[in-house]
């Protein structure tokens, strides 16, 4: 409407509100169909056990290194430049502070309630096992 056979048409009090509304109604429906689409591709991939992103930059021989290191006092920044980024297109570089950080973070989250995820997972289980979680919603937890 801004551009093209029809620029400068647009009446607000006129025709040119329809067209405007109908144009808009359309455009939300076309991006709901794009986001379910997106929606399903992403959770028939995940039941594929294919899962997008890159992969983590820290290895578990990496995390190992770095909990070692700061049990012996050194602070993130003195271990980071000793660490080499083994694989990805940053292969050889040495990973970023926030990155380190972040993998710190997420092995202290596991530490701390790891009877409550083993509870959870032996739940949720029960719950499949007694047919009470459709096989679709298991099929996109599990994976």
């Amino acid at each position: 409407m801004l551009a093209g056979p029809l620029a400068g048409t647009y009446d607000a009090a006129g025709h040119g509100r329809l067209l405007f509304a109908f144009f808009a109604a359309m455009a939300e429906t076309e991006r709901q169909n794009i986001r379910e689409s997106t929606l399903e591709g992403l959770d028939a991939a995940a039941r594929k056990g294919k899962h997008g992103g890159q992969p983590p930059v820290i290895t578990d021989d990496m995390l190992h290194t770095v909990l070692r290191r700061r049990a012996h006092g050194e602070t993130v920044e003195q271990i980071q430049p000793d660490l080499i980024i083994p694989t990805g297109k940053r292969k050889g570089q040495n990973p970023s502070l926030s990155s380190i950080y972040r993998a710190l973070a997420e092995h202290a989250k596991r530490q701390a309630y790891p009877e409550a995820v083993e509870q959870a997972h032996a739940d949720f289980a029960a719950l499949q096992s007694a047919g009470s979680i459709p096989d679709q919603m298991a099929g996109s937890v599990n994976a």
